[in-house]
C-alpha cells in the first residue's frame, strides 16, 4: 500500500449487474445489457430496435456480472483503513438492482456474504494477527429519511440529530451512538440491529425498498511502536453507504408517503449529482455539498481525505433501460473524481489514547495501596481463555492470602484485648471500636481494590491486539501465512488484469490510428474494404454520440423544467410573503426583522438574533433568551390587576378595562330563506303508493303432474285458433278521414 500523502487517485467504479428477473422473464422483456469482464465493459443496446449503432459501450475499473467481487476490489481499501486512510464504499443504482445485497448480502453462507461482513471478517482477522499493535473498533450506523438523520442504533430512532463542522472533528452527526466492538458478534448484531430499524416499504419495483440512504461506519483506531521506541496513533474511517433507488417516480407509481419518500430521495441523488459535475468540471468554484445531507456527510468522500469506490448496479431488463443509462452516465462521470487521501495520525479525537490514559491511572491506584496489587494481565479480545483464567486464579489468590492474613491479625489482637485482666473496661471497648474501625476500613479499602481491577479488565479488555496470538499453535501460523500468500497472489493477479484492461482499452482506440497511417494497398478492392470498414466505424460512433446528445438533451429539458417549476414556487412563495411585509408588517418591523436575520449554515436556515441584539453572535457563543410576560399580563396584551379582571367580568362599565375595544353585540339581519317543504300529492296517489309498497301474500302453486301434464296440440285447431272469423272482420272499425275543415 502506498503512503505518499501528497499523491492524488480517482474513484474508482465497479458495475455489477444483476440476471433476468422472473417477474421481468415472464413479462416478456428482453436483455438490453452486456458485460464484457475481461475488458472491464459494458454495453447497453436499444431495445426492441434493429439499427446500427443503437448500443451505447461503457468502460470502467472493473466490471462483474452475478460473482464475488471482494477480494478483488474491496480488499485494498478496507486494508487501508486499517493503516490509518479513510474509505468509502456506496452503491448506487435503482431499485431492485441488489444495492443491499451488494452491502449486506447472505452473513450466514459464505459464498453469499456482502461487504459487510466481509469486511468485518477483514478487520478482525487483521486485529487478532497483529502482534505489536493495539485496536479500538468501533461502529456507528444511521440512516437519512427524508432529509432527517436519525440512528439506527438508539429504542427511540426516529430522533432528529443535526450535521455540524468543527476544525477538530470535521464534518460529523452529534449525539450519534457509538459502540465498542470486540469480535465479529458484537459488530454483526449491531449490522443486525440497525437493518431491523431501517424505513423499508413496498413498491411495485421491489416488496422490500428502502427508503432511506443508510450509512455504517467503522472507526479503527490503532498505537503502535516506532523503531525509535515512541508509539503513534492512526485512525481510519469506513463508510458502508447503502443509497436508496435512484428510479423515476412514474416507474413506482408512488401515492401519499411513499411520494413523499420518493420526492426526498431524488433531492438528495439529485444533488450527489450536482456534486460530481461540479467536481468534473475544471471551470466550477463552487461544489453544492450543503444542499443535502448525504453529500455534506460524504464531503470527505468525494474530492477530499479519502480512498473512494462506486458499486453501480443495473438491471439487464429492456424495461429498466432508461434506468441503466441513467446510473451508468452517473458513474462515468464520477470516475473523474479526484481525491486525496492521507492517513490521519495523531487524531485529536481518538479514543484510544483516553483509555491508555485512563488505564495508566488505574494502575498507579492500585499500585500506590496497601494492598499488594494482583498479577494482572493483559486481557486482550483474542487472548486465549487458559490465559485469562489463570491470571484471574492467581489474583485471587493473592487477594485471599492478603484477606486472610489481616483477619488473622486482628483475631489475635482482638484476643489478647479480651483476656487482658488489668485493662480499664472502657479502654477495652475504645480499643475493641477501634479494631472493628480498621476491620471496616480494611475490607472496604478491599472493595475499591477489586471495583478498580474490574474497571482496569473492563477496559483492556475493549483494546484489542493480538499479542497472545504469538503463543498460537505452528500449524496456525502457517495457514495464516498461507492466506496472506494467496490474498497477495490474487492482488497481484488483479492489478495485472487491470493492466490488461487498460491496454486492451489503448490498443482498441489507436486501431483507427494506425489504420490511417496506412497508405500502400495491395488493390483498389482492398483498399474499399478497409474505407468501407473505417466508414462504417465512423457511423457507428457518429449514431452512438447522436443517441448520447439527444439523451443527455431530454434529461436537460427534464431538469430545466423541475428547476423552473422549484423556481415558480420559490417565486410565488416570496410574492406572498413580500405582499403580506408590505401590507400588514409595518416599516420599522420590517427593518428590525431584516437586521436580525442571518442565515444558519449548520442548519441550513434564516433564523433571527435576539431582540435585545441585533448584531450575529459569534460562533459557539449563541444563548437565547426567552422574554416573558409577568403574570398580570398572561393571554393579554398589557398588566391588569386581580380586581379589575373580576370587576371587568361583572360590570359592563369601562373604567375597569384594560383595553379601549367596545363589546358589542351583532345588528339582528331579517332572514332572507324559507324551510323547505315538501311538495303535496292528491290523495289517489297517495293511497295508490301506499297500495303499492304493500307486502303481498304468498302465491301458492299446485305442482302435481295433472296440473303440468304437456299434452301436444294438433295443426289445424292452432290455425283455426289464430284465424280470425270473417263476421268479426265485417265489424271492425276503422277511422275515416273527415275531409276539408271549413273555414
Amino acid at each position: 500500500m502506498g503512503v505518499n500523502d501528497d499523491k492524488q487517485e480517482s474513484v474508482k467504479v465497479i458495475v455489477r449487474c444483476r440476471p433476468m428477473d422472473r417477474k421481468e422473464i415472464d413479462a416478456g422483456y428482453e436483455s438490453c445489457v452486456s458485460v464484457d469482464e475481461s475488458k472491464g465493459c459494458v454495453e447497453v443496446k436499444l431495445p426492441k430496435t434493429g439499427l446500427v449503432g443503437d448500443s451505447v459501450i461503457y468502460t470502467f475499473d472493473t466490471a462483474y456480472g452475478p460473482r464475488e467481487l471482494y477480494e478483488k476490489s474491496f480488499y485494498d481499501i478496507v486494508q487501508s483503513v486499517l493503516l490509518g486512510f479513510n474509505g468509502t464504499i456506496f452503491a448506487y443504482g435503482q431499485t431492485g438492482t441488489g444495492k443491499t445485497f451488494t452491502i449486506q448480502g447472505d452473513k450466514d453462507d459464505p459464498d453469499l456474504r456482502g461487504l459487510m461482513p466481509n469486511s468485518f471478517h477483514h478487520i478482525f482477522n487483521y486485529v487478532n494477527g497483529s502482534k505489536s499493535t493495539q485496536f479500538l473498533v468501533r461502529a456507528s450506523y444511521l440512516e437519512i429519511y427524508k432529509e432527517e438523520i436519525r440512528d439506527l442504533l438508539r429504542k427511540d430512532s426516529t430522533k432528529r440529530l443535526k450535521v455540524k463542522e468543527t476544525p477538530d472533528r470535521g464534518v460529523h452527526v452529534t449525539d450519534l451512538s457509538t459502540v465498542l466492538t470486540r469480535n465479529i458478534k458484537d459488530i454483526e448484531k449491531l449490522m443486525s440491529i440497525g437493518h431491523s430499524n431501517r424505513s423499508i416499504g413496498a413498491t411495485i419495483m421491489n416488496e422490500q425498498s428502502s427508503r432511506s440512504h443508510a450509512i455504517f461506519i467503522v472507526t479503527v483506531e490503532s498505537c503502535g511502536v516506532d523503531p525509535d521506541g515512541r508509539s503513534h496513533i492512526r485512525m481510519g474511517k469506513l463508510n458502508l453507504v447503502d443509497l436508496a433507488g435512484s428510479e423515476r417516480q412514474g416507474k413506482t407509481h408512488s401515492e401519499g408517503e411513499r411520494l413523499i419518500e420518493a420526492t426526498k430521495i431524488n433531492l438528495s441523488l439529485h444533488t450527489l449529482g450536482n456534486v460530481i459535475s461540479a467536481l468534473v468540471d475544471e471551470k466550477c468554484t463552487h461544489v453544492p455539498y450543503r444542499d443535502s445531507k448525504l453529500t455534506r456527510l460524504l464531503q470527505d468522500s468525494l474530492g477530499g481525505n479519502s480512498k473512494t469506490i462506486m458499486v453501480a448496479n443495473i438491471g439487464p431488463s429492456s424495461y429498466s433501460y432508461d434506468e441503466t443509462v441513467n446510473t451508468l452516465r452517473y458513474a462515468s462521470r464520477a470516475k473523474n473524481i479526484k481525491n486525496t487521501p492521507k492517513i490521519n495520525d495523531d487524531p485529536k479525537d481518538a479514543l484510544l489514547r483516553e483509555y491508555q490514559r485512563e488505564i495508566q491511572h488505574l494502575k498507579q491506584l492500585l499500585s500506590s495501596r496497601e494492598m499488594p496489587p494482583m498479577h494482572l494481565k493483559p486481557s486482550n479480545g483474542a487472548g486465549g481463555p487458559d490465559e485469562t483464567d489463570g491470571g484471574e486464579e492467581d489474583s485471587t489468590t493473592a487477594r485471599d492470602a492478603y484477606l486472610k492474613e489481616l483477619q488473622e491479625k486482628l483475631a489475635v489482637e482482638k484476643g489478647g484485648i479480651i483476656n487482658e485482666q488489668n485493662m480499664i473496661a472502657e479502654e477495652k471497648t475504645h480499643l475493641l471500636e477501634e479494631l472493628k474501625r480498621k476491620d471496616i476500613r480494611i475490607r472496604k479499602e478491599q472493595a475499591q481494590t477489586a471495583e478498580l481491577e474490574a474497571k482496569l479488565r473492563s477496559l483492556e479488555s475493549k483494546l484489542l491486539g493480538g499479542g497472545t496470538e504469538a503463543r498460537v499453535a505452528a500449524v496456525e501460523a502457517q495457514t495464516r501465512m498461507q492466506e496472506e500468500a494467496l490474498v497477495q497472489h490474487r492482488r497481484r493477479l488483479a492489478a495485472h488484469q487491470h493492466h490488461e484492461h487498460r491496454m486492451r482499452a489503448r490498443v482498441r482506440g489507436e486501431s483507427d490510428n494506425v489504420a490511417t497511417l496506412q497508405e500502400g494497398f495491395s488493390s483498389l478492392r482492398y483498399e474499399v474494404e478497409v474505407c468501407t470498414s473505417k466508414l462504417k466505424k465512423l457511423f457507428e460512433r457518429i449514431q452512438k454520440i447522436k443517441q448520447e446528445t439527444k439523451d443527455l438533451q431530454d434529461k436537460h429539458i427534464i431538469e430545466r423544467q423541475k428547476q423552473e417549476e422549484i423556481q415558480g414556487q420559490i417565486l410565488r412563495n416570496m410574492k406572498l410573503h413580500q405582499l403580506i411585509l408590505e401590507n400588514f408588517v409595518p416599516l420599522d418591523d420590517q427593518k428590525r426583522l431584516e437586521e436580525r436575520a442571518y442565515f444558519d449554515e449548520e442548519v441550513g436556515v434564516w433564523q433571527f438574533n435576539p431582540t435585545d441584539s441585533a448584531a450575529r453572535p459569534a460562533e459557539g457563543s449563541f444563548t437565547t433568551t426567552v422574554l416573558l410576560f409577568p403574570p398580570s399580563a398572561l393571554g393579554r396584551r398589557r398588566p391588569i390587576s386581580r380586581y379589575a379582571c373580576l370587576a371587568a367580568g361583572l360590570n359592563t362599565s369601562m373604567r375597569f378595562r384594560g383595553e379601549n375595544i367596545l363589546h358589542l353585540n351583532l345588528d339582528p339581519l331579517p332572514r332572507t330563506t324559507l324551510d323547505y317543504e315538501p311538495p303535496k300529492l292528491a290523495p289517489q296517489i297517495v293511497a295508490a303508493l301506499e297500495a303499492a309498497l304493500q307486502d303481498e301474500e304468498d302465491l301458492e302453486l299446485d305442482g302435481s303432474p295433472s296440473i303440468f301434464k304437456v299434452r301436444p296440440i294438433n295443426k289445424k285447431k292452432r290455425d283455426r285458433q289464430r284465424k280470425i272469423p270473417k263476421h268479426q272482420l265485417k265489424g271492425a272499425h276503422f277511422p275515416e278521414s273527415r275531409g276539408l275543415v271549413p273555414k
